[in-house]
């Protein structure tokens, strides 16, 4: 089991990032949530098998279509992700 906290930074919020997110880590059984932050990034915990966790990683670094990624930090999260994928509300 691999749990990331993940930080999106760019163009991703009002792009639907959150939604597309959320919908690639149910696709893939990926734990977690995912939410803007008031500094115009987007925040994530992606928990599930290291493989899985490292494709939804690799999407994070693309996005939907109308996005553009800057950077992607990821850390080692230390947080219990739920038991299944959620939107929280902004932090």
């Amino acid at each position: 089991m691999r749990t990331v906290t993940v930080t999106v930074h760019g163009r991703v919020q009002g792009v639907g990032f959150r939604y597309a997110l959320r919908d690639e880590a149910q696709r893939a059984g990926v734990r977690g949530w995912v939410r803007n932050r008031r500094d115009g990034t987007v925040e994530a915990l992606l928990s599930g098998d290291p493989a899985i966790v490292a494709d939804v990683l690799a999407w994070a670094h693309h996005g939907p279509p109308s996005a553009a990624v800057e950077r992607v930090d990821v850390a080692v999260g230390s947080e219990t992700a739920p038991d299944a994928f959620e939107i929280r509300a902004t932090a």
